[in-house]
């Protein structure tokens, strides 16, 4: 195991060379801002293969864990997973399937190497910036710098890992890939909010675009949404993981009644077998209709909700740019989300509606960060322009 371990430790540095060759030859000047966002790229990249890898039934293409039975990679152990195959074609192990599941843990160690990266220039241009000059730029170095932040992504990308072994290990449990898929959205939205910190410092806002009460309505509009979004990507991938996205195949009824018969008590029991109740029985076709109608009508006050949510941010000039896509995004989203109903699931379809998600996700969390630093500005002139009002007011004042 440590032998194929180190094996796919070398295969993950040597897919990351690329992204990190890409960013050390890039034009631009502040490169570790550079490497941030390749991060973001490439964690939505990895989330929307990991739907791929999941929605292809290609989560046990190799049935072990790191490797493919014990092998480094689908070419050293290409007897065993014929031999699957030959046995049960239409199982879990197949050729197509084996390679599926490793280029995504080959992806998955890449970021994970791409974030030590990020983690030894963070403490290394940290320690450097502690040795200079008092300056403003040394103190915004700092601040660049500051290692809190890599630490947590770094920390974030050992716990994703440890639950995709588990994914493996306990047979696509439903909560386990649930909870690996939230922590996937966790781990772009992290990365999101740090590469917009990343590029504030290096482009500070000077220009406002609202009063203070206006953007702080925004930012609780925008965190709402943010919440809210979060427990539909968690209905969403207990959907999919529990193979309900066909447990009903009409919109906007569902088995042709607007509240159909639902178990909520099978249906939303955490810890069980895929396809079972806690008892251990076959779960019930009304189990996976409270699935699919819960995470159908928590969808649809989502989108009513950040939908209100771009349309007051698109008045403000700042925020305009964010929410202009919000809305384009949560409309795609509808849309791929009614069909996957009416086109029975299709496999294109279904993983552009994750990619829709893992879009949201990111677009929220820029919105929200956009509308912090716009309150921050506001409040701050507002805190200036009181000052220097009192300041007036005292020297006209006679003693």
């Amino acid at each position: 195991m440590h032998l194929t371990l180190a094996q796919m430790a070398i295969t993950a540095l040597l897919v990351a060379l690329l992204p990190l060759a890409l960013v050390w030859t890039s034009s631009d000047v502040n490169k570790y801002r550079k490497l941030v966002w390749v991060c973001v790229f490439l964690t939505f990249d990895l989330i929307v293969f990991g739907a791929f890898t999941r929605l292809t039934d290609s989560g046990l293409g190799c049935p072990d864990w790191p490797g493919c039975y014990g092998a480094a990679n689908p070419f050293l152990a290409h007897q065993q997973i014929v031999a699957a195959e030959a046995l049960l074609p239409s199982g879990p192990v197949t050729v197509f399937k084996a390679w599926i599941e490793m280029i995504h843990r080959y992806l998955a160690m890449a970021i994970g190497v791409l974030i030590v990266a990020m983690l030894v220039q963070a403490c290394y241009q940290w320690r450097r910036s502690a040795s200079a000059s008092a300056t403003a730029a040394s103190a915004e170095g700092r601040a660049a710098y500051a290692p809190a932040m890599p630490t947590l992504l770094f920390l974030m990308v050992c716990l994703q890992g440890a639950f995709g072994a588990w994914t493996v290990t306990l047979k696509l449990q439903p909560v386990i890939v649930t909870t690996h898929l939230l922590l996937g959205m966790g781990l772009l939205a992290v990365l999101v909010w740090y590469a917009s910190r990343q590029d504030q410092l290096m482009t500070p806002l000077r220009t406002l675009t609202a009063a203070p009460p206006a953007m702080r309505r925004i930012r609780w509009l925008a965190g709402a949404s943010g919440a809210l979004l979060v427990l539909q990507i968690a209905l969403g991938g207990w959907t999919s993981t529990n193979y309900a996205t066909l447990a009903c195949t009409d919109f906007p009824l569902c088995g042709g009644v607007l509240v159909p018969p639902m178990d909520f008590e099978h249906g939303f029991t955490l810890w069980r077998e895929l396809g079972k109740t806690a008892a251990g029985h076959y779960l019930p076709f009304s189990a996976l209709t409270a699935i699919h109608w819960v995470h159908r009508n928590v969808g649809l006050l989502l989108a009513l909700l950040a939908g209100y949510t771009a349309w007051r941010a698109w008045q403000h000039t700042a925020l305009q740019r964010t929410a202009r896509w919000l809305a384009l995004t949560l409309l795609l989203q509808l849309c791929t989300g009614i069909a996957t109903i009416y086109l029975s699931f299709p496999l294109t379809i279904a993983v552009l509606h994750n990619a829709g998600a893992a879009l949201l996700v990111l677009l929220l969390t820029m919105l929200n960060y956009q509308a912090k630093c716009q309150f921050a500005l506001a409040a701050s002139t507002d805190a200036a322009a009181a000052a220097h009002s009192q300041r007036i007011r005292k020297d006209i004042t006679p003693s």
